[in-house]
This record gives structure tokens, sequence and C-alpha cells, in this order.
């Protein structure tokens, strides 16, 4: 190790007592975090990209410093899909330094490690007063008994007003309006539900129909439009 002169030349003076970091909360446990592998925890994460296409939520679980499981949602940019696919395969396994400095392929999703990297290591997880942390595959519960992200998109004009597109429930088919031509209820089907129907024998019709449902006031509808076509 190289010195200037100057600090060379100063005399020594003792540091004094230091009581080390500060401990973290750590599942039910305040742990003085000193090694990667002292860091545990669940927790969720957002990021962007520099053009601010896509955004990408990134859920972890760590144990003893190691990523056990790895949950990546993306939206906003096709690509996005495929980085998620790679960053899926990459992360579980890594420690949390490794994984903040390997390139998850895009800048939505390292952004969002680089954000989980802060909550897990100043002790935010959402696991800090769980005792022994959740199991791993809590990161699926985010997603219901569809594994299906929960989506909200919507749109809207003034000179046209709002479109429901999709919601947690599903891919939205009819908005319900009333003689003022406010929403009060909209239908919808549930892709994940279909899916499971038609894996179980159903044709795609009968599977459509079981997998269909509405939310609010629908039946009181003056009229139904098709948010995409009307």
């Amino acid at each position: 190790m190289i010195y200037s002169k100057e600090v060379e030349e100063m005399c020594t003076v003792a540091q004094g007592v230091h009581h080390g970091c500060a401990p973290i909360p750590e599942e039910a446990k305040w742990v003085q975090a000193k090694k990667v592998e002292d860091i545990s925890g669940l927790t969720h994460g957002v990021g962007w990209c520099a053009p601010q296409q896509g955004a990408c939520k990134l859920t972890l679980n760590v144990k003893e410093g190691i990523i056990q499981e790895a949950l990546v949602e993306t939206i906003g940019c096709s690509g996005m899909t495929h980085s998620a696919a790679m960053a899926s395969e990459i992360l579980p396994g890594l420690t949390v330094m490794e994984a903040l400095n390997t390139d998850l392929v895009c800048d939505a999703i390292n952004t969002a490690m680089r954000e989980l990297f802060l909550q897990i290591v100043y002790g935010r997880s959402q696991s800090a007063f769980s005792e022994d942390g959740l199991p791993i595959g809590a990161g699926l519960e985010d997603l219901g008994k569809g594994l299906r992200s929960q989506v909200g998109t919507m749109y809207g004009t003034l000179k046209k007003g709002p479109r429901y597109l999709e919601m947690a429930e599903g891919y939205v088919t009819g908005i319900a309006l009333d003689a003022d031509n406010e929403i009060i209820g909209y239908k919808f089907v549930n892709f994940g539900k279909m899916t499971d129907f038609m894996k179980k024998g159903d044709d795609a019709a009968t599977a459509y129909e079981k997998a269909c449902g509405q939310y609010g006031r629908v039946d009181d509808a003056v009229k139904i439009i098709d948010p995409r076509k009307e």
C-alpha cells in the first residue's frame, strides 16, 4: 500500500472505540452484516431503462447471500421479455454482489437489481420481521393461481374518454356504460383460467365462456362497448 509523504509524516492517533456496523433486521433477527453471506431476505424492486420505454419488477428471495428465487416481470418493451428469460436463468445461484455486477441483459432489469440491492443491504426487505424469512416459492404468490403478472392497461383521450383494456381479473372484453355514458363496470376473460380449462379437455368456445366474468353494475348497463373497436 502506498502512502503520500504528508501521511507518512503524520503522528499516529488512536481511533478509539468502534462498535461495528449498525444491525439491520433480517428474517426476525438483528444482524451486523459484514460479509455477503450475512444477507438474507425477500424483497421487490422496480427498474427502468434510460429511454424509459419499459420497466421491470424484480422479486428476489436471498438466503445467506445466495439468490435462491427470482421473479422477473417486465412491461412496455418487447425485447425485455427475452431479457427477462435470460435473467431468470442468470440470477439464481449468484450472490447479491455478483448479481449487482452482472449484465442482466436489459437496463431496466439491471436498475431493478440495483434498487433491490439497496433495500436488502439496508434491511428494508419484505421479510425483515418474518421468522426464518419466507420459503422458496413465495415469489410466485404475487402471480396468483393463474401464475400471470398482475397487469393494468388503460387508455384515454380527452375527446373519447377512457378505455379499460386489461385488469388484474383479465383481458377486458366489454365496458358497461350508464345513461350518461359513464363507466359502471366491465366484462373480462381470464386467459390463465381459459388455458387451464382447455388443458382439461374443454374446447376453446367452452373454455372461453367458463373463463369469462364481470365486475361492477354490468347488469344495469344501458350499453356495453368493445374497448378496442368502439
